[in-house]
């Protein structure tokens, strides 16, 4: 039996970083997890945590109806640390003064400290004793509470940080989790090191972990696993069939709106190189069927989906008796729905699996719903899968169906699939696609007038999108050379036929979606 990690908990406030400070902790090799600020705190308290953050938030404690964490939380003897928001939570709290500061800071900022102590051991300020940062906030702690010390101070910030050794309390209102506090890191390693937490969080002994609880959990079942080609479910599967072996089945459905060549690799890495027990199921004219005449993107992502369902339904019938289904639910999938904001707003239906069990009464195996994608990558590598596989950029359930703004035929399919192919490799080449979040084509539905020799044309258009992001939350446009971006244009407008013009969307997440439609 593998020991569970000791683990940190992230009382989220609604902080627009929250993810990104448990990734940080686990950066650290210790594991942490996103609590609900609603969750019970006795619920908290009782979860074995050797330490609890608070995150920031948008919130102003004085506020009717702000959350607050229940006093119990800085009464348990266990290591807290606020940050931002969870700062001047805490100091309210407590006893100590939070304003509602005029002047508010966004950005970069000088703390000058005025302290010490455990939780800036190591932290080198320049020779003016000051502190590179990143603040976010309105309010700000004026006044420590009582058994507090002041740990450092900004020209619009009075306690810019503040510690009470001996409760082992401690708040900083800045933010150590991002890249733009340099020394960040060294925070939040002091306060897992006050926490006692050990250093055992890694992939190797998660996926040891995961073999094991896959064991258990299934028995002597048989498990089905709906390959889709990208790396969440692709690793889920593997994982799953280290765990039992040729009791796990792999349904592989080609939709017809799949990438240029991708229905061959998946079924060659899993059934030839893996070894998987494989069942490739062409639907592609049924696929494209539903979809004629449709131009809606919304509803093209409904036919997209119900067709799916159909598909696996009749499929999984075939194959006897399967009770467990194997999914690759992420812990961004877990943690929207229990997060302080809960479920956020429908943009776009989502097309998953997730669907099938309510309908088809699996049960399911979610090995990966407590890691990142960063995590799920290097799970991947670990697990021997193709770096083709590993670092494969998010794709749509729908497919190329919503990257064909308009209707979607064959040959628009086609035309997407030879310029997207282009994008593909010339990113490749470039050395760009692990620096990247996506890179894509998009077939636009409108033509325009070109030249090509002596003759008028009057074509399709392509744009270009290429995103920089962590998580799919926020996405900025990615700043391609010049010089690639010509290459890209000019291979597709002379090797694609009926494409004369080339686009590129420079317009960030948000407003805009990384996907068109």
């Amino acid at each position: 039996m593998v020991d569970a990690p000791d683990k940190i908990a992230i009382i989220d406030f609604g902080g627009q970083y929250t993810q990104l400070i448990a990734r940080r902790i686990r950066e650290l090799s210790v594991y942490s997890e996103i609590v609900s600020c609603t969750e019970p705190i006795d619920t908290v308290l009782r979860g074995g945590y050797r330490g609890i953050v608070l995150s920031g938030g948008p919130s102003s404690v004085y506020e009717d109806g702000a959350p607050l964490p229940a006093k119990a939380v800085f009464e348990a003897g266990i290591p807290v640390l606020g940050i931002c928001y969870g700062m001047q939570a805490m100091g309210y709290l407590l006893g100590g003064h939070v304003v509602q500061s005029d002047r508010r800071e966004y950005g970069s900022a000088e703390v000058t400290l005025t302290g010490e102590g455990a939780l800036l051991r190591g932290v080198k300020p320049d020779s003016d004793g000051r502190l590179g940062v990143w603040m976010s906030h309105g309010d700000s702690v004026t006044r420590p509470p009582k058994g507090f010390t002041s740990l450092g101070t900004t020209t619009n910030c009075p306690v810019a940080a503040m510690a009470d050794d001996d409760r082992k309390l401690y708040a900083v209102q800045f933010h150590p989790e991002v890249a733009h506090t340099p020394q960040g890191m060294t925070i939040l390693a002091n306060f897992l090191e006050i926490c006692g937490a050990r250093r055992a969080w890694s992939m190797a002994s998660f996926i040891d972990t995961a073999v094991e609880t896959i064991r258990a959990k299934v028995g002597g079942d048989r498990v089905l696993c709906a390959l889709s080609g990208g790396v969440d479910s692709a690793v889920a599967a593997v994982l799953v069939h280290r765990a039992i072996g040729e009791r796990l089945t792999c349904m592989f459905v080609d939709n017809g709106v799949l990438r240029k060549g991708e229905a061959a690799s998946v079924v060659h890495t899993f059934r030839d190189a893996f070894k998987l027990n494989l069942v490739h199921v062409d639907a592609s004219r049924r696929f494209l069927d539903s979809l004629r005449g449709v131009t809606d993107p919304e509803l093209k992502r409904k036919r997209i989906g119900a067709e799916f369902i159909a598909v696996f339904e009749e499929e999984a019938a075939r194959l006897g008796d399967i009770p467990w289904l194997a999914q690759g639910t992420l812990y961004p999938d877990v943690i929207e729905s229990v997060s302080f904001k809960g479920p956020s707003a429908t943009i776009k239906t989502h097309h998953n699996v997730g669907g099938l069990p309510t309908k088809m009464r699996f049960k399911l195996v979610e090995p990966l719903r407590e890691l990142f994608k960063d995590e799920v990558r290097r799970v991947g590598e670990l697990l021997g899968l193709p770096p083709g596989i590993v670092w494969r950029q998010p794709f749509p359930g729908p497919g190329l169906a919503i990257r064909v703004l308009g209707e979607v035929s064959e040959e628009r399919l086609e035309m997407l699939r030879d310029a997207d192919a282009i994008v593909q490799e010339e990113v490749q080449a470039a050395g760009l696609e692990r620096e990247l979040w996506q890179a894509f084509a998009v077939l636009l539905p409108v033509r325009t007038v070109g030249v090509m020799g002596d003759f008028r044309t009057y074509a399709q258009v392509i744009a270009l999108r290429a995103v920089m992001s962590q998580d799919a939350m926020t996405a900025d446009w990615a700043r391609l050379p010049y010089d690639l971006l010509g290459r890209i244009s000019n291979r597709i407008i002379n090797e694609v036929k009926g494409i004369n013009r080339v686009v590129f969307d420079v317009s960030s997440k948000p407003p805009s979606t990384i996907e068109w439609e």
